[in-house]
């Protein structure tokens, strides 16, 4: 039996001592044509004491954000079976439902719940894998929920699910003049935002290590760009850049040993690999024009980065042994913040097209660009762990939000914050 304790408690050395009361609300705006119908059942629940979270809508929330599934709304329910022994399948068949998800939560002794769940398919009235029964402590309900929407989009898509994965941005609140910055961390929903680091001067280019426990960003300070590492679950921080000039863009290598980061400190910005273990520096290129926004390729033997050696700026390839260079990106006026999805086959940027700037997605085999949104100032692509979504900053109105899409183009949401500019997203990894 699984044990959930939550997993935002490894912030909680880290947070603040005031909340973040404004949180990120998913808004769909729109979806793909064909969608498979599911039908999340409310978890049966005959405790004295209510509930933390209904787990069924979260899961149902989760579902439907990611774009595959149509849910059957709970109004329309004939019944409201717990277990697949008291499942009529003839009231899921008129509602048009391929699959159901029913479950139930029960209290244990020692405070905790337990929360049994079925994945039913309607056509076969057989159940999807097994029936799971996982402990959940008071505090972790949104944990337990997001693990089975992992569970229930894996069985059914073949694809891991990224429900259980966090994200981090950056906000500016307050005077526009002199807004008040934070580096938040929450879940993948938005939903438990938690404030890392405050600062009144610009915070930037957050980036997570590929086991999940460490991030790196850059933080000014006197005006001046630093780039730290931290660890979530206590807190402490060290300052591995503060090179006279720029000192920016880190980005964590597959292995977690390394920083690919942007310096200045021999009077051009060009890209260095830091050995975060030696702190020895290896400049990786070395151009009179501007090289920046570097980005590891999967396996770790190439860094993508944006350079205007053309003229313009564009998108290249760096051999991390031999250091030879080659241009990847040859469409549209400019391609800069390059990721690449995490099988290696596609490459997101921003492209800039008479005048706007889109997030495109280029398919490595074929060379063929795909774009994927229609706003007019988008940036910071950053890539869910599945390779299924990409979450992007953009503007709407004179207020920054972030926004997602699918790596088809076919689903859309976004993520408004009611306070402040929101900015700079990146993407968990799988927590290891």
């Amino acid at each position: 039996m699984k044990l959930f304790k939550p997993l935002f408690l490894m912030f909680v050395m880290v947070i603040t001592s005031q909340s973040v009361r404004a949180q990120l609300v998913i808004e769909i705006t729109s979806g793909a044509d064909q969608l498979l119908p599911i039908a999340v059942v409310p978890f049966e629940y005959s405790g004295a004491n209510p509930l933390p979270e209904d787990i069924a809508q979260i899961v149902e929330s989760d579902l439907l954000r990611s774009g595959v599934f149509e849910t059957i709304p709970r109004a329309s329910m004939l019944s409201e079976p717990s277990s697949s022994d008291n499942v009529f399948y003839r009231d899921w068949r008129i509602l048009k439902a391929e699959y159901i998800l029913v479950g139930a939560v029960l209290s244990a002794s020692n405070g905790n719940y337990q929360v049994a769940f079925e994945l039913l398919n309607v056509n076969t009235q057989q159940r999807v894998g097994n029936k799971e029964v996982i402990s959940v402590t008071p505090s972790s309900f949104r944990d337990a929920a997001h693990f089975i929407s992992d569970k229930v989009y894996q069985a059914l898509t073949g694809i891991k699910g990224a429900f259980s994965t966090r994200i981090l941005y950056v906000t500016a609140e307050g005077d526009r003049s002199a807004p008040n910055y934070k580096l938040q961390v929450a879940d993948a929903d938005g939903h438990r935002a938690q404030v890392i680091v405050e600062s009144k001067e610009p915070i930037l280019s957050p980036s997570w290590s590929r086991n999940g426990r460490f991030i790196t960003y850059v933080m000014f300070r006197d005006r001046r760009p630093n780039i730290f590492i931290q660890e979530l679950a206590t807190g402490k921080r060290s300052k591995v850049a503060q090179y006279k000039g720029l000192n920016g863009a880190p980005a964590w290598s597959p292995d977690g040993k390394r920083l690919a980061l942007v310096l200045s400190k021999d009077n051009n910005p060009e890209v260095y690999v830091l050995d975060i273990a030696t702190q020895k520096l290896d400049r990786m290129t070395n151009h009179y024009a501007i090289d920046t926004e570097p980005s590891w390729e999967p396996d770790g033997k190439g860094i993508i980065f944006t350079s205007d050696r053309g003229g313009n700026p564009q998108i290249y390839r760096l051999d991390v042994k031999s250091k030879e260079v080659e241009r990847v990106t040859f469409e549209g006026d400019s391609n800069t913040r390059a990721r690449m999805t995490p099988d290696g086959r596609y490459l997101v940027t921003v492209q800039k097209d008479s005048g706007n700037y889109h997030i495109a997605l280029q398919d490595m085999k074929n060379g063929r660009v795909t774009i994927l949104t229609q706003t007019y100032l988008d940036e910071s692509p950053s890539i869910a762990p599945n390779g299924s979504m990409v979450m992007y900053a953009t503007t709407e109105g004179n207020k920054g939000i972030l926004s997602v899409v699918s790596v088809d183009g076919l689903v859309k949401y976004k993520l408004p914050s009611s306070n402040g500019d929101v900015r700079e997203p990146a993407w968990s990894p799988y927590f290891k």
